[in-house]
């Protein structure tokens, strides 16, 4: 939950792999996030206990840890609001690690210097898109706020915002905090929602989406063996929804950019 809230991890997420040069092609996206999902999760299991490799032949290396040595302590200067290191350490940690499970499946070991970078510059286009939803006098609605606090509180299985708070009151984070991170996000989603009105994607795309997941899960079967593809109708509302939150990161991606080119932005790393 603190990492969901704790610097807008939604819109930090499209921003950063915007920064990383993802986002290309749905279909890429939708036919990676799956396998990606696995194999953090097998990396997961696998340092839970001893942590085998993928062929179960012997003892993984030990995951890399987050290195801040040299990170100054305002890492970006935008519009003469700063982000500092600790700001910048909590959103460089949450992606470290994703990337670091990732790229231990391949063999591949993080690029640090160049993940920072990468974390800097979401970071910087996040504030700008804030500075932005002031600048249009974009509300938060309370009724939105509730909204999106209820599907926090339904995402961690509990019963009630009661629990929610006080869960994260016990994890250093105090209830007029977190209404500020959430109304923030509810702004940011309508900044984009702007910017990309209603995004409905044909029957014709999400089926070409899933013609090219269900080919190239042919091709894993055939070299690894597996599972059969859901049907077309049991997938759609998943590929749905990951085509809609593709294009929503590459609309945010696209402001921001427009936005740093006539803003003051200066990046310490």
């Amino acid at each position: 939950m603190k990492k969901w809230l704790t610097g807008l991890s939604i819109t930090a997420s499209m921003l950063v792999l915007g920064a990383c040069g993802g986002g290309d092609e749905s279909a890429e996206d939708t036919g990676d996030a799956h396998k990606q999902q696995e194999s953090q999760e097998q990396t997961a299991s696998g340092n839970g206990e001893e942590g085998k490799n993928a062929e179960g032949g012997g003892e993984q290396p030990e995951m890399p840890k987050p290195d801040m040595e040299g990170v100054p302590d305002v890492v970006a200067e935008v519009n003469g609001e700063e982000v500092t290191k600790e700001e910048f350490k909590q959103s460089y940690e949450g992606q470290f690690q994703q990337t670091a499970m990732q790229q231990q499946m391949s063999g591949e070991e993080v690029n640090q210097d160049e993940l920072k970078k990468q974390v800097a510059d979401g970071m910087v286009s996040q504030e700008l898109l804030i500075q932005e939803t002031e600048n249009r006098n974009i509300s938060a609605p309370e009724e939105e706020v509730n909204k999106t606090i209820d599907e926090i509180v339904k995402q961690n299985q509990m019963k009630s915002q009661d629990e929610f708070f006080t869960a994260m009151e016990e994890q250093g984070m105090k209830k007029d905090e977190v209404m500020s991170q959430v109304e923030t996000q509810v702004k940011m989603n309508q900044l984009i929602a702007e910017e990309t009105g209603d995004i409905e994607p044909s029957e014709e795309e999400l089926k070409g989406i899933y013609d090219q997941q269900k080919e190239q899960m042919s091709q894993m079967q055939s070299e690894e063996g597996g599972g059969e593809m859901p049907s077309f109708e049991e997938i759609k509302p998943q590929i749905k929804e990951q085509v809609v939150s593709q294009k929503e990161g590459q609309a945010a991606q696209t402001l921001a950019e427009e936005l740093k080119k006539k803003s003051d932005v200066k990046v310490n790393l």
